[in-house]
Protein backbone atom coordinates (compact mmCIF):
# COMPACT_ATOMS: atom_id res chain seq x y z
CA UNK A 1 0.00 0.00 0.00
CA UNK A 2 2.81 2.37 0.92
CA UNK A 3 4.54 1.88 -2.41
CA UNK A 4 1.25 2.28 -4.28
CA UNK A 5 0.47 5.55 -2.48
CA UNK A 6 4.01 6.78 -3.08
CA UNK A 7 3.65 6.13 -6.79
CA UNK A 8 0.38 8.01 -6.90
CA UNK A 9 1.84 10.96 -5.03
CA UNK A 10 4.97 11.11 -7.15
CA UNK A 11 3.15 10.90 -10.48
CA UNK A 12 3.94 13.84 -12.66
CA UNK A 13 0.76 13.34 -14.65
CA UNK A 14 -2.09 10.85 -14.30
CA UNK A 15 -3.19 9.32 -17.56
CA UNK A 16 -6.84 10.37 -17.97
CA UNK A 17 -7.75 7.28 -19.96
CA UNK A 18 -6.75 5.14 -16.99
CA UNK A 19 -8.63 6.97 -14.26
CA UNK A 20 -10.91 3.93 -14.50
CA UNK A 21 -10.59 0.41 -15.90
CA UNK A 22 -9.60 0.22 -19.56
CA UNK A 23 -9.92 -3.17 -21.26
CA UNK A 24 -7.92 -5.45 -18.93
CA UNK A 25 -5.79 -2.64 -17.50
CA UNK A 26 -7.18 -2.19 -14.02
CA UNK A 27 -7.09 1.02 -12.06
CA UNK A 28 -6.95 0.08 -8.38
CA UNK A 29 -7.46 2.35 -5.40
CA UNK A 30 -6.01 1.92 -1.95
CA UNK A 31 -7.75 -0.50 0.38
CA UNK A 32 -8.46 2.35 2.78
CA UNK A 33 -10.47 4.01 0.06
CA UNK A 34 -12.61 0.88 -0.25
CA UNK A 35 -13.34 0.64 3.45
CA UNK A 36 -17.01 0.38 4.40
CA UNK A 37 -18.09 -0.03 8.00
CA UNK A 38 -20.92 -2.35 6.93
CA UNK A 39 -18.63 -4.85 5.20
CA UNK A 40 -15.76 -5.79 7.50
CA UNK A 41 -13.54 -8.71 6.75
CA UNK A 42 -14.52 -10.45 9.99
CA UNK A 43 -17.86 -10.06 11.71
CA UNK A 44 -17.46 -11.28 15.29
CA UNK A 45 -18.91 -9.82 18.47
CA UNK A 46 -16.55 -8.02 20.81
CA UNK A 47 -15.53 -10.44 23.60
CA UNK A 48 -16.97 -9.50 26.97
CA UNK A 49 -15.35 -10.21 30.34
CA UNK A 50 -12.56 -12.34 28.89
CA UNK A 51 -9.17 -11.50 30.39
CA UNK A 52 -6.09 -11.58 28.22
CA UNK A 53 -3.81 -14.54 28.87
CA UNK A 54 -0.91 -13.40 26.69
CA UNK A 55 0.92 -11.51 29.42
CA UNK A 56 1.23 -8.39 27.27
CA UNK A 57 -0.80 -5.22 27.09
CA UNK A 58 -3.91 -5.30 24.94
CA UNK A 59 -3.38 -4.07 21.43
CA UNK A 60 -5.27 -1.01 20.32
CA UNK A 61 -6.61 -0.20 16.89
CA UNK A 62 -3.89 -1.09 14.38
CA UNK A 63 -5.54 0.82 11.54
CA UNK A 64 -6.20 -1.98 9.06
CA UNK A 65 -8.94 -1.25 6.54
CA UNK A 66 -12.18 -3.14 7.07
CA UNK A 67 -13.00 -4.81 3.76
CA UNK A 68 -14.60 -8.07 2.74
CA UNK A 69 -12.62 -11.07 1.58
CA UNK A 70 -13.54 -10.64 -2.13
CA UNK A 71 -12.48 -6.99 -1.95
CA UNK A 72 -9.11 -7.88 -0.44
CA UNK A 73 -8.52 -10.74 -2.86
CA UNK A 74 -9.39 -8.75 -5.96
CA UNK A 75 -7.29 -5.83 -4.76
CA UNK A 76 -4.10 -7.86 -4.62
CA UNK A 77 -4.84 -9.86 -7.77
CA UNK A 78 -5.47 -6.66 -9.73
CA UNK A 79 -2.23 -5.15 -8.47
CA UNK A 80 -0.41 -8.33 -9.49
CA UNK A 81 -1.44 -7.67 -13.09
CA UNK A 82 0.74 -4.56 -13.01
CA UNK A 83 3.87 -6.64 -12.54
CA UNK A 84 6.22 -7.26 -15.43
CA UNK A 85 8.27 -10.43 -15.21
CA UNK A 86 10.47 -12.66 -17.31
CA UNK A 87 7.36 -14.79 -17.86
CA UNK A 88 5.67 -11.77 -19.49
CA UNK A 89 8.41 -10.86 -21.89
CA UNK A 90 11.96 -9.86 -22.69
CA UNK A 91 14.17 -8.18 -20.07
CA UNK A 92 17.07 -6.43 -21.83
CA UNK A 93 18.70 -5.52 -18.50
CA UNK A 94 22.47 -5.36 -18.81
CA UNK A 95 24.43 -6.86 -15.88
CA UNK A 96 21.27 -8.37 -14.39
CA UNK A 97 20.97 -11.60 -16.40
CA UNK A 98 17.20 -11.77 -16.25
CA UNK A 99 16.73 -15.04 -18.08
CA UNK A 100 14.17 -17.82 -18.04
CA UNK A 101 14.09 -19.92 -14.88
CA UNK A 102 13.35 -23.52 -15.93
CA UNK A 103 10.37 -24.93 -14.02
CA UNK A 104 12.38 -28.09 -13.43
CA UNK A 105 14.49 -26.08 -10.98
CA UNK A 106 11.38 -25.07 -9.06
CA UNK A 107 10.03 -28.61 -9.01
CA UNK A 108 13.26 -29.95 -7.56
CA UNK A 109 13.58 -27.11 -5.02
CA UNK A 110 10.07 -27.91 -3.79
CA UNK A 111 10.89 -31.54 -3.12
CA UNK A 112 9.80 -32.09 0.52
CA UNK A 113 13.23 -33.48 1.35
CA UNK A 114 14.69 -30.09 0.44
CA UNK A 115 11.87 -27.62 1.10
CA UNK A 116 10.79 -28.92 4.50
CA UNK A 117 14.11 -29.38 6.26
CA UNK A 118 15.51 -27.05 8.91
CA UNK A 119 19.13 -25.83 9.16
CA UNK A 120 19.31 -26.90 12.81
CA UNK A 121 18.39 -30.52 12.13
CA UNK A 122 21.01 -33.11 13.07
CA UNK A 123 23.42 -33.65 10.19
CA UNK A 124 22.54 -37.34 10.09
CA UNK A 125 19.00 -36.40 9.00
CA UNK A 126 20.01 -34.05 6.14
CA UNK A 127 22.73 -36.02 4.41
CA UNK A 128 21.01 -35.58 1.04
CA UNK A 129 20.98 -31.80 1.37
CA UNK A 130 24.60 -31.69 2.48
CA UNK A 131 25.53 -34.01 -0.37
CA UNK A 132 23.84 -31.62 -2.81
CA UNK A 133 25.80 -28.68 -1.41
CA UNK A 134 29.04 -30.66 -1.63
CA UNK A 135 28.38 -31.51 -5.28
CA UNK A 136 27.59 -27.86 -6.03
CA UNK A 137 30.92 -26.88 -4.46
CA UNK A 138 32.66 -29.38 -6.75
CA UNK A 139 30.93 -27.99 -9.85
CA UNK A 140 31.81 -24.39 -8.98
CA UNK A 141 35.42 -25.33 -8.27
CA UNK A 142 35.69 -27.06 -11.65
CA UNK A 143 34.01 -24.22 -13.58
CA UNK A 144 36.33 -21.60 -12.07
CA UNK A 145 39.54 -23.59 -11.45
CA UNK A 146 39.42 -22.25 -7.90
CA UNK A 147 39.28 -25.16 -5.43
CA UNK A 148 38.10 -23.33 -2.30
CA UNK A 149 34.32 -22.79 -2.34
CA UNK A 150 32.10 -21.27 0.33
CA UNK A 151 28.36 -21.27 -0.39
CA UNK A 152 27.13 -19.15 2.52
CA UNK A 153 27.12 -15.56 1.10
CA UNK A 154 23.55 -14.48 0.47
CA UNK A 155 24.00 -12.43 -2.72
CA UNK A 156 26.58 -10.76 -4.93
CA UNK A 157 27.53 -7.87 -2.65
CA UNK A 158 27.71 -10.27 0.30
CA UNK A 159 30.03 -12.44 -1.78
CA UNK A 160 32.19 -9.39 -2.45
CA UNK A 161 32.39 -8.80 1.29
CA UNK A 162 33.33 -12.43 1.89
CA UNK A 163 36.03 -12.29 -0.79
CA UNK A 164 37.58 -9.05 0.38
CA UNK A 165 37.50 -10.18 4.00
CA UNK A 166 39.33 -13.30 2.89
CA UNK A 167 42.00 -11.16 1.20
CA UNK A 168 42.29 -8.98 4.30
CA UNK A 169 42.68 -12.06 6.48
CA UNK A 170 45.50 -13.35 4.24
CA UNK A 171 47.41 -10.07 4.62
CA UNK A 172 46.80 -10.15 8.39
CA UNK A 173 48.27 -13.64 8.63
CA UNK A 174 51.33 -12.45 6.70
CA UNK A 175 51.71 -9.48 9.03
CA UNK A 176 51.32 -7.03 6.10
CA UNK A 177 47.91 -5.54 6.71
CA UNK A 178 49.32 -2.30 8.11
CA UNK A 179 51.17 -1.46 4.91
CA UNK A 180 48.79 -2.94 2.32
CA UNK A 181 45.95 -0.45 2.41
CA UNK A 182 45.15 0.16 -1.27
CA UNK A 183 42.61 -1.66 -3.45
CA UNK A 184 42.62 -0.85 -7.17
CA UNK A 185 39.28 -0.56 -9.00
CA UNK A 186 38.56 0.60 -12.56
CA UNK A 187 36.07 3.38 -13.20
CA UNK A 188 33.76 0.85 -14.87
CA UNK A 189 33.42 -1.17 -11.64
CA UNK A 190 30.08 -1.94 -10.06
CA UNK A 191 29.41 0.59 -7.31
CA UNK A 192 29.50 -2.14 -4.68
CA UNK A 193 33.19 -2.83 -5.44
CA UNK A 194 34.68 0.34 -3.92
CA UNK A 195 32.02 0.29 -1.19
CA UNK A 196 33.03 -3.23 -0.20
CA UNK A 197 36.73 -2.35 -0.18
CA UNK A 198 36.12 0.62 2.12
CA UNK A 199 33.90 -1.50 4.36
CA UNK A 200 36.84 -3.89 4.79
CA UNK A 201 39.12 -1.04 5.84
CA UNK A 202 40.92 -0.41 2.57
CA UNK A 203 41.44 2.75 0.55
CA UNK A 204 40.31 2.76 -3.07
CA UNK A 205 42.47 3.92 -5.97
CA UNK A 206 40.66 4.43 -9.25
CA UNK A 207 42.00 3.16 -12.57
CA UNK A 208 40.58 5.00 -15.61
CA UNK A 209 39.52 2.91 -18.57
CA UNK A 210 40.53 4.02 -22.00
CA UNK A 211 38.48 5.15 -24.96
CA UNK A 212 38.40 1.48 -25.91
CA UNK A 213 36.40 0.62 -22.77
CA UNK A 214 39.01 -1.65 -21.24
CA UNK A 215 41.79 -1.31 -18.68
CA UNK A 216 45.14 -0.51 -20.29
CA UNK A 217 48.51 -1.66 -19.02
CA UNK A 218 49.56 1.98 -18.70
CA UNK A 219 46.64 2.89 -16.45
CA UNK A 220 47.16 -0.23 -14.34
CA UNK A 221 50.89 0.32 -13.85
CA UNK A 222 50.35 3.97 -12.99
CA UNK A 223 47.88 2.99 -10.26
CA UNK A 224 49.94 0.02 -9.06
CA UNK A 225 53.14 2.01 -8.53
CA UNK A 226 51.60 5.41 -7.74
CA UNK A 227 52.89 5.62 -4.15
CA UNK A 228 55.38 2.76 -3.93
CA UNK A 229 57.87 1.74 -6.64
CA UNK A 230 57.29 -1.94 -5.86
CA UNK A 231 53.54 -1.74 -5.29
CA UNK A 232 54.09 -2.90 -1.71
CA UNK A 233 51.10 -0.87 -0.46
CA UNK A 234 48.64 -2.69 -2.73
CA UNK A 235 46.32 -5.21 -1.07
CA UNK A 236 44.58 -6.22 -4.27
CA UNK A 237 42.36 -5.18 -7.13
CA UNK A 238 38.68 -5.68 -7.90
CA UNK A 239 37.92 -6.13 -11.60
CA UNK A 240 34.81 -7.38 -13.39
CA UNK A 241 35.66 -9.51 -16.41
CA UNK A 242 33.94 -9.21 -18.81
CA UNK A 243 33.63 -5.63 -17.66
CA UNK A 244 30.55 -3.46 -17.45
CA UNK A 245 31.13 -2.11 -20.95
CA UNK A 246 30.49 -5.65 -22.19
CA UNK A 247 34.13 -6.21 -23.13
CA UNK A 248 36.71 -8.81 -22.14
CA UNK A 249 39.84 -7.39 -20.50
CA UNK A 250 42.39 -8.61 -23.04
CA UNK A 251 45.47 -7.73 -20.95
CA UNK A 252 44.18 -9.43 -17.82
CA UNK A 253 46.85 -12.15 -17.60
CA UNK A 254 49.72 -9.64 -17.70
CA UNK A 255 47.86 -7.37 -15.26
CA UNK A 256 47.34 -10.27 -12.86
CA UNK A 257 51.00 -11.28 -13.09
CA UNK A 258 52.18 -7.76 -12.17
CA UNK A 259 49.70 -7.60 -9.31
CA UNK A 260 50.91 -10.91 -7.92
CA UNK A 261 54.55 -9.84 -8.22
CA UNK A 262 53.66 -6.85 -6.04
CA UNK A 263 52.05 -9.14 -3.46
CA UNK A 264 48.42 -8.21 -4.17
CA UNK A 265 45.43 -10.46 -4.75
CA UNK A 266 43.05 -10.41 -7.71
CA UNK A 267 39.38 -10.27 -6.75
CA UNK A 268 37.04 -10.78 -9.70
CA UNK A 269 33.47 -9.57 -9.57
CA UNK A 270 31.64 -12.56 -11.05
CA UNK A 271 28.49 -10.68 -12.03
CA UNK A 272 29.21 -11.32 -15.72
CA UNK A 273 30.23 -14.96 -15.43
CA UNK A 274 27.31 -15.80 -17.73
CA UNK A 275 29.59 -14.89 -20.64
CA UNK A 276 32.40 -17.22 -19.54
CA UNK A 277 30.93 -20.32 -17.89
CA UNK A 278 32.07 -23.47 -19.67
CA UNK A 279 34.37 -21.47 -21.97
CA UNK A 280 37.17 -20.18 -19.77
CA UNK A 281 37.98 -20.54 -16.07
CA UNK A 282 38.83 -17.35 -14.14
CA UNK A 283 41.54 -19.18 -12.22
CA UNK A 284 43.32 -19.65 -15.54
CA UNK A 285 43.77 -15.89 -16.03
CA UNK A 286 45.02 -15.15 -12.52
CA UNK A 287 41.93 -14.70 -10.34
CA UNK A 288 42.54 -15.44 -6.65
CA UNK A 289 38.99 -15.09 -5.37
CA UNK A 290 35.65 -14.32 -6.99
CA UNK A 291 31.98 -14.43 -6.21
CA UNK A 292 29.39 -16.05 -8.44
CA UNK A 293 25.79 -14.91 -8.60
CA UNK A 294 24.01 -18.26 -8.65
CA UNK A 295 20.80 -16.30 -9.14
CA UNK A 296 22.11 -14.92 -12.44
CA UNK A 297 24.53 -17.30 -14.07
CA UNK A 298 22.57 -20.36 -13.04
CA UNK A 299 19.08 -19.27 -13.91
CA UNK A 300 16.91 -17.88 -11.12
CA UNK A 301 16.01 -14.26 -11.93
CA UNK A 302 16.58 -12.08 -8.89
CA UNK A 303 14.82 -8.89 -9.98
CA UNK A 304 12.07 -7.61 -7.73
CA UNK A 305 13.73 -8.78 -4.53
CA UNK A 306 13.88 -12.49 -5.23
CA UNK A 307 16.31 -14.79 -3.41
CA UNK A 308 20.00 -14.40 -4.14
CA UNK A 309 23.10 -16.46 -3.56
CA UNK A 310 26.70 -15.31 -3.94
CA UNK A 311 29.19 -18.11 -3.21
CA UNK A 312 32.89 -17.35 -3.39
CA UNK A 313 35.56 -19.46 -5.04
CA UNK A 314 39.24 -18.99 -4.24
CA UNK A 315 42.71 -20.44 -4.64
CA UNK A 316 44.06 -23.14 -2.38
CA UNK A 317 46.18 -20.49 -0.64
CA UNK A 318 43.15 -18.36 0.26
CA UNK A 319 40.80 -21.28 0.99
CA UNK A 320 42.05 -21.50 4.58
CA UNK A 321 40.88 -17.93 5.21
CA UNK A 322 37.42 -17.91 3.58
CA UNK A 323 34.29 -18.01 5.79
CA UNK A 324 32.90 -21.11 7.41
CA UNK A 325 31.10 -23.37 6.92
CA UNK A 326 31.77 -25.38 3.83
CA UNK A 327 30.54 -28.95 3.44
CA UNK A 328 33.28 -31.53 3.88
CA UNK A 329 33.13 -35.26 3.23
CA UNK A 330 34.47 -37.98 5.51
CA UNK A 331 34.11 -41.31 3.77
CA UNK A 332 30.43 -41.52 2.85
CA UNK A 333 29.34 -38.92 5.40
CA UNK A 334 28.91 -35.20 4.88
CA UNK A 335 29.33 -32.60 7.59
CA UNK A 336 29.45 -28.86 8.02
CA UNK A 337 32.86 -27.68 9.10
CA UNK A 338 33.31 -25.37 12.07
CA UNK A 339 35.90 -22.78 13.02
CA UNK A 340 37.73 -25.57 14.86
CA UNK A 341 38.18 -27.36 11.55
CA UNK A 342 39.67 -24.24 9.93
CA UNK A 343 40.87 -21.83 12.67
CA UNK A 344 42.44 -19.31 10.22
CA UNK A 345 39.00 -18.57 8.73
CA UNK A 346 37.40 -15.15 8.97
CA UNK A 347 34.53 -16.94 10.70
CA UNK A 348 30.83 -16.87 9.95
CA UNK A 349 29.28 -14.19 7.77
CA UNK A 350 25.72 -15.52 7.79
CA UNK A 351 23.41 -17.49 9.98
CA UNK A 352 23.27 -21.12 8.95
CA UNK A 353 24.60 -22.28 5.58
CA UNK A 354 23.38 -19.87 2.89
CA UNK A 355 20.37 -19.77 0.55
CA UNK A 356 19.76 -23.50 0.26
CA UNK A 357 16.86 -23.23 -2.18
CA UNK A 358 19.16 -21.40 -4.56
CA UNK A 359 21.75 -24.13 -4.19
CA UNK A 360 19.14 -26.67 -5.30
CA UNK A 361 18.06 -24.58 -8.29
CA UNK A 362 21.64 -23.90 -9.41
CA UNK A 363 22.73 -27.53 -9.27
CA UNK A 364 19.56 -28.56 -11.10
CA UNK A 365 20.47 -26.10 -13.85
CA UNK A 366 24.03 -27.42 -14.05
CA UNK A 367 23.02 -31.07 -14.14
CA UNK A 368 20.30 -30.52 -16.73
CA UNK A 369 22.72 -28.69 -19.05
CA UNK A 370 25.89 -30.63 -18.44
CA UNK A 371 29.34 -29.29 -19.25
CA UNK A 372 28.60 -28.99 -22.97
CA UNK A 373 25.28 -27.27 -22.31
CA UNK A 374 26.82 -24.66 -20.02
CA UNK A 375 29.35 -23.88 -22.72
CA UNK A 376 26.49 -23.42 -25.18
CA UNK A 377 24.78 -21.07 -22.70
CA UNK A 378 27.73 -18.68 -22.83
CA UNK A 379 28.09 -18.95 -26.59
CA UNK A 380 24.43 -18.17 -27.19
CA UNK A 381 24.45 -15.25 -24.75
CA UNK A 382 27.43 -13.71 -26.53
CA UNK A 383 25.91 -14.40 -29.96
CA UNK A 384 22.62 -12.70 -29.02
CA UNK A 385 24.37 -9.60 -27.67
CA UNK A 386 26.53 -9.24 -30.76
CA UNK A 387 23.49 -9.63 -33.00
CA UNK A 388 21.77 -6.75 -31.20
CA UNK A 389 24.91 -4.59 -31.30
CA UNK A 390 25.40 -5.03 -35.04
CA UNK A 391 21.74 -4.37 -35.76
CA UNK A 392 21.60 -1.17 -33.71
CA UNK A 393 25.03 0.38 -34.25
CA UNK A 394 23.78 2.49 -37.15
CA UNK A 395 20.77 3.81 -35.24
CA UNK A 396 22.48 4.45 -31.90
CA UNK A 397 26.04 5.43 -31.03
CA UNK A 398 28.05 2.30 -30.24
CA UNK A 399 31.31 3.63 -28.75
CA UNK A 400 33.09 0.28 -28.64
CA UNK A 401 31.79 -1.31 -31.84
CA UNK A 402 35.17 -0.79 -33.50
CA UNK A 403 36.85 -2.98 -30.88
CA UNK A 404 35.34 -6.12 -32.37
CA UNK A 405 32.78 -8.43 -30.77
CA UNK A 406 31.28 -7.61 -27.39
CA UNK A 407 30.62 -10.26 -24.79
CA UNK A 408 27.15 -11.01 -23.39
CA UNK A 409 25.94 -7.40 -23.28
CA UNK A 410 25.95 -4.60 -25.83
CA UNK A 411 26.48 -0.93 -24.97
CA UNK A 412 25.03 1.97 -26.96
CA UNK A 413 24.38 5.61 -26.05
CA UNK A 414 21.94 8.41 -26.92
CA UNK A 415 24.57 10.55 -28.67
CA UNK A 416 22.67 10.60 -31.99
CA UNK A 417 19.27 11.19 -30.40
CA UNK A 418 20.51 14.07 -28.24
CA UNK A 419 20.78 16.14 -31.40
CA UNK A 420 16.96 16.08 -31.49
CA UNK A 421 16.61 16.65 -27.74
CA UNK A 422 15.82 13.00 -26.99
CA UNK A 423 17.80 11.38 -24.20
CA UNK A 424 18.30 7.91 -22.77
CA UNK A 425 15.49 8.29 -20.22
CA UNK A 426 13.10 9.26 -23.03
CA UNK A 427 14.08 6.15 -24.98
CA UNK A 428 13.50 3.99 -21.91
CA UNK A 429 10.04 5.48 -21.37
CA UNK A 430 9.22 5.00 -25.06
CA UNK A 431 10.09 1.31 -24.70
CA UNK A 432 7.52 1.05 -21.91
CA UNK A 433 4.90 2.63 -24.18
CA UNK A 434 5.71 0.04 -26.84
CA UNK A 435 5.45 -2.91 -24.45
CA UNK A 436 9.08 -3.58 -23.53
CA UNK A 437 10.86 -3.39 -20.22
CA UNK A 438 13.74 -0.90 -20.59
CA UNK A 439 17.36 -1.90 -20.58
CA UNK A 440 19.79 -0.71 -17.88
CA UNK A 441 20.24 3.04 -18.34
CA UNK A 442 23.05 5.43 -17.37
CA UNK A 443 25.36 2.58 -16.41
CA UNK A 444 28.27 2.20 -16.69
CA UNK A 445 29.24 5.78 -15.97
CA UNK A 446 32.20 5.76 -18.33
CA UNK A 447 30.08 7.29 -21.10
CA UNK A 448 27.16 9.73 -21.03
CA UNK A 449 23.68 8.42 -21.78
CA UNK A 450 24.60 4.74 -21.76
CA UNK A 451 22.14 1.92 -22.47
CA UNK A 452 23.37 -1.53 -21.52
CA UNK A 453 21.50 -4.35 -23.28
CA UNK A 454 21.83 -7.99 -22.22
CA UNK A 455 19.60 -10.37 -24.16
CA UNK A 456 20.77 -13.62 -22.44
CA UNK A 457 20.83 -17.01 -24.09
CA UNK A 458 17.20 -17.82 -23.27
CA UNK A 459 15.76 -15.30 -25.74
CA UNK A 460 14.78 -16.52 -29.18
CA UNK A 461 15.75 -14.71 -32.35
CA UNK A 462 12.10 -13.82 -32.79
CA UNK A 463 11.86 -11.97 -29.47
CA UNK A 464 15.19 -10.25 -30.07
CA UNK A 465 14.08 -9.16 -33.56
CA UNK A 466 10.93 -7.61 -32.09
CA UNK A 467 13.06 -5.65 -29.63
CA UNK A 468 15.43 -4.51 -32.40
CA UNK A 469 12.48 -3.39 -34.54
CA UNK A 470 11.09 -1.27 -31.70
CA UNK A 471 14.50 0.25 -30.95
CA UNK A 472 14.91 1.15 -34.63
CA UNK A 473 11.41 2.65 -34.71
CA UNK A 474 12.25 4.81 -31.68
CA UNK A 475 15.47 6.01 -33.31
CA UNK A 476 13.66 6.82 -36.54
CA UNK A 477 10.88 8.61 -34.65
CA UNK A 478 13.41 10.73 -32.80
CA UNK A 479 15.14 11.57 -36.07
CA UNK A 480 12.09 12.46 -38.15
CA UNK A 481 9.68 14.04 -35.67
CA UNK A 482 9.94 17.83 -35.86
CA UNK A 483 8.91 18.09 -32.21
CA UNK A 484 10.80 15.03 -30.97
CA UNK A 485 11.79 16.35 -27.54
CA UNK A 486 8.23 17.22 -26.45
CA UNK A 487 6.83 14.13 -28.12
CA UNK A 488 9.17 11.75 -26.30
CA UNK A 489 8.90 13.54 -22.98
CA UNK A 490 5.24 12.47 -22.81
CA UNK A 491 6.04 8.75 -22.90
CA UNK A 492 4.65 6.48 -21.63
CA UNK A 493 1.10 7.39 -22.64
CA UNK A 494 -0.82 4.15 -22.20
CA UNK A 495 0.41 2.95 -18.81
CA UNK A 496 -1.70 3.49 -15.67
CA UNK A 497 0.97 5.93 -14.51
CA UNK A 498 2.95 8.22 -16.74
CA UNK A 499 6.24 9.91 -15.88
CA UNK A 500 7.23 9.97 -12.26
CA UNK A 501 9.28 12.63 -10.57
CA UNK A 502 11.91 10.06 -9.64
CA UNK A 503 14.14 12.48 -7.77
CA UNK A 504 11.25 13.62 -5.58
CA UNK A 505 10.11 10.04 -5.08
CA UNK A 506 13.59 9.07 -3.84
CA UNK A 507 14.13 12.11 -1.64
CA UNK A 508 10.62 12.71 -0.31
CA UNK A 509 8.77 9.40 -0.40
CA UNK A 510 5.25 9.27 1.08
CA UNK A 511 5.66 6.48 3.60
CA UNK A 512 2.41 6.83 5.53
CA UNK A 513 -1.21 6.87 4.47
CA UNK A 514 -3.01 10.00 5.56
CA UNK A 515 -6.75 10.50 5.27
CA UNK A 516 -7.92 13.59 3.48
Amino acid sequence: MVAEKAIMDMTEDHNPQHDGDCALHYEENLLWEKERSDSPGVDLPEPQGTPSRTGVAERGDIGLPQVSEPQALRHFVRMSTWNYSIDHGFFPLGSCTMKHNPRLNEKVARNPGFAHIHPMQPESTVQGALGLMYELQEWLAELTNLPGVCLSPAAGAHGELAGMMTIRRAHEQKGEIQKRKIVLTPDSAHGTNPATAVTCGFEVRNMPTSETGILTMEAFKEALYATDPDGADIAGMMVTNPNTCGLFEKDIIEIADLLHEAGGYFYMDGANFNALVGKIRPGDFGVDVMHINLHKTFSTPHGGGGPGSGPICCTEELAQFMPVPTVIKNGDTYKLETIEDRPASVGRLKGYQGQFGMHVRALSYMLSHGADGLKRVSEDAVLNANYILRQLEGDYFAPYAGQGPCMHEALVTDKFQKEQGVQTLDIAKALIEKGFHPMTVYFPLTRPGTMLIEPTETESKDSIDRFITVMKDIANEAKTNDNAADHFHNFPLSSPRRRLDEVKAARKPQLRWKTA
